[in-house]
């Protein structure tokens, strides 16, 4: 079953076309997008856990070395930790080898997320059951985990050939979380771990929003019943932003690039309110993405919308 819409994947293939034109790029330029966008990950990352870090403080703390006063250790230990196990991917990603994804990166990966918290757990199997608060979902008996992990990577290396990139690092998220194979920070290395796939295909590092908690949850919950395509609707706009930025970036004096507007300017010029334009963005219709708690998008993304809604009449 195919859970990304067609025209969803043709938007984001030809966002990456655009990317791989202007590649190599610039080193100046892609070293800062890197640090931006890696403080974006491990603060947002880490918030949706709890961490009670601002995205200021995380940056302070993890180029400062410093300490926030009022904050507790882990808040500051998890940041550290999350940055390393950034950097530890982009490593891998820049070496010649290029690692594939495997059990053994997932487990080293949540290695070194939790080693300051968790030094026993960290990187290992759970090894008894587990219950998630606020879930309706109750993760899988712990001695089914090995060979759930193992079948997980079986479908993942058989699927890479017939889903789309974005659904398949989205799909491969949602499993990773239902079996919750580690004790702790199951979160923090699936969404390093989606990002594997998607960076592996060209794709810039793809951030799950805090302020998109709600929604990250709801149709994380929504897959667990068998309903898919929201969580990887959900993604795929997750990638699209980022797409979105780096072409912004990398592209400042291209005429022909669209150009963000926020949704209120958008309604003006248009026969919709800016309310429902927002509802449109939300459930995924109208192309667009959030800065900070803001929605953009642009009057290409609204026209293509309209197209549709037409050749669907």
């Amino acid at each position: 079953m195919q859970y990304l819409p067609k025209k969803i994947q043709d938007r984001l293939d030809e966002k990456l076309a655009l990317l791989n034109v202007r590649r190599p790029m610039p080193q100046t330029a892609v070293r800062k997008l890197r640090e931006q966008f890696g403080l974006e990950m491990t603060y947002n990352s880490n918030a949706i856990e709890g961490n009670s870090l601002t995205l200021k403080e995380t940056f302070l703390v993890i180029n400062e070395g410093l300490t926030i006063k009022g904050k507790p250790l882990r808040d500051h230990l998890e940041a550290k930790s999350h940055s390393e196990a950034l950097e530890y991917l982009y490593e891998l990603l820049d070496s010649e080898t290029r690692s594939t994804l495997s059990e053994r990166l997932i487990r080293e990966l949540n290695q070194i997320v939790m080693r300051e918290i968790d030094k026993e757990w960290a990187g290992r199997y759970r090894t008894s059951n587990v219950f998630i608060a606020g879930a309706d979902h109750t993760p899988p008996e712990a001695v089914l985990v090995p060979q759930l992990m193992h079948e997980l990577m079986d479908w993942m290396r058989r699927s890479r050939k017939t889903i789309h990139t974005v659904e398949l690092a989205a799909l491969l998220h949602h499993r990773l979380v239902n079996v919750h194979p580690f004790f702790d920070g199951n979160g923090r290395t699936a969404r390093l771990v989606m990002n594997v796939i998607l960076m592996q295909a060209g794709f810039p590092l793809a951030v799950v929003l805090k302020n998109d908690r709600k929604r990250y949850y709801r149709t994380l919950q929504e897959a667990d019943r068998g309903d898919c395509a929201p969580f990887v609707r959900f993604i795929a706009q997750a990638v699209s932003r980022s797409l979105d930025i780096y072409l912004k970036v990398l592209t400042p004096a291209d005429k022909n690039r669209e150009q963000f507007i926020s949704l209120a300017e958008l309604a003006a010029g248009s026969s919709f309110t800016a309310k429902y334009l927002n509802l449109l963005a939300r459930s995924g219709k109208l192309e667009a993405h959030k800065e900070g708690r803001n929605w953009l998008s642009s009057q290409e993304a609204l026209k293509r919308y309209l197209d549709g809604r037409e050749r669907k009449r």
